[in-house]
């Protein structure tokens, strides 16, 4: 199991169309990944557990990736946040 936090920095915060981008390249990738705040913990393939979070721009977000390709699987979910800029 592999984590990194990174930090939300698209001005709308996580709304639905990144939101289900994000699930959409959850669902592709071998092994789990969950998103965490302070708070709550959810899968990276649900998108009603995604847009629970509330995340807001300047969110820290703590990815894990578990099974499977871990450590690409991390920076792939790790670069798709960090790049959101809608």
């Amino acid at each position: 199991m592999v984590s990194e936090k990174v930090i939300l920095t698209a001005p709308n915060g996580m709304h639905a169309r990144p939101a289900g981008e994000l699930v959409k390249l959850a669902k592709t990738l071998d092994g789990k990944v969950t998103l965490a705040t302070a708070v709550k913990t959810v899968s990276a393939t649900s998108m009603l557990g995604v847009l629970s979070l509330g995340l807001k721009s300047g969110a820290e977000i703590t990815v894990t990736a578990d099974g499977g390709n871990e450590a690409a699987n991390l920076s792939a979910v790790v670069d798709f946040i960090a790049n959101i800029t809608e």
